[in-house]
């Protein structure tokens, strides 16, 4: 295992914020991305091409916090104990597997894992104790 990092949802004002967690801790925004700018953004409402698809700051060599806006379109809703994920970043795709297996039993598969569009080996879910989990490897 590489990392884990908090990855945090917004419910349209991840920019706002993760500009002041900028302010105040410092570093670099590696990635910022917006819906309208990914493959098939422009099927996205215009109204919400704006939001954040994902962005990550790295405050240092070992935090780097992440986060998106949701979409009203898909009907995601930010409340308290949904508005974040850990993320494990993985060293291969056995140890992915192996880990997404453990931490969905008994839970939830909300994406299985699969290879994204970015680039990655990719997964989402939720354990039995409802913490949700994004598994990766890159």
């Amino acid at each position: 295992m590489r990392n884990l990092t908090p990855y945090l949802h917004f419910a349209g004002n991840a920019e706002e914020a993760m500009l002041y967690y900028k302010s105040i801790l410092g570093g670099e925004f590696s990635i910022f991305s917006r819906y309208g700018e990914i493959p098939g953004g422009d099927k996205i409402p215009a109204h919400e091409q704006h939001k954040l698809i994902h962005v990550s700051l790295k405050v240092s060599d070992v935090i780097t916090i992440m986060a998106t806006d949701t979409l009203d379109v898909m009907d995601q809703k930010v409340e308290a104990g949904n508005n974040f994920h850990i993320v494990i970043h993985t060293e291969s795709v056995e140890e992915t597997n192996r880990l997404f297996e453990k931490l969905s039993d008994d839970g939830d598969v909300e994406m299985p894992l699969n290879k994204t569009f970015w680039g990655s080996y990719f997964g989402m879910c939720r354990d039995k104790f409802g913490i949700q989990w994004m598994i990766e490897f890159t």
